[in-house]
């Protein structure tokens, strides 16, 4: 008896990750499939080093994946959520996050390594975007961009975190409000040196 074999645009990445356990280089269709949105996460968060921790998802992902839940169909999540431990570990070992933290005569340790990680995240996203996710701690900040920058469904994110749904709404919710209050405050600012220049501009 003949076995029908499912058309290649068909299968789900779990199929995919499945048959490259007997043929490794099956593992380049999912390669194929997810490397935009990997590559472009990595580059929103770690600049130009974004295109080696994207390469390093993939090398990691391939060496992990025969512990791959197979009742996952997407494997999308999975995939970010190991960018994502890279994303970190890269901004920890980067220059910028240690001069960070020098400055601040502390060593990279506990809540002092996520500080240098928001330190050194803030200074490859741009002042704005960067001083407002700084002090937003780092659980907090993954699950937030993860939605923001990749469409990630609130499952998707605890998947890709290995954390409960309820969990990521908690961090989402609390980064929201941080994010809303930092600006207001911008806003405020921005506000009151417009009133100050105003009457002596002319």
């Amino acid at each position: 008896m003949s076995v029908r074999l499912q058309p290649v645009s068909m299968r789900t990445d779990a199929a995919v990750i499945e048959e490259s356990l007997r043929t490794p280089e099956a593992f380049g269709e999912l390669f194929d499939r997810h490397w935009d949105a990997v590559y472009r996460y990595c580059r929103s968060r770690a600049g130009e080093a974004g295109e080696d921790v994207a390469a390093e998802t993939f090398r990691l992902a391939f060496d992990r994946r025969t512990v791959y839940d197979p009742e996952r169909a997407d494997a999308r999540p999975w995939l970010l959520g190991l960018a994502t431990n890279l994303i970190r570990n890269h901004l920890r070992r980067c220059e910028r996050g240690q001069r960070a933290v020098r400055r601040l005569d502390v060593a990279i340790a506990g809540d002092h390594a996520d500080d240098a990680v928001g330190r050194a995240e803030a200074a490859l996203l741009g002042p704005a975007l960067g001083e407002a996710l700084r002090g937003i701690p780092e659980g907090d900040r993954d699950a937030l961009l993860l939605v923001a920058w990749n469409d990630l469904t609130y499952s998707e994110v605890a998947e890709a975190l290995d954390v409960p749904v309820g969990t990521v709404r908690s961090r989402i919710s609390r980064a929201r409000l941080r994010l809303r209050a930092h600006l207001g405050r911008l806003g405020a600012l921005g506000d009151g040196r417009s009133q100050q220049a105003g009457p002596g501009s002319d």
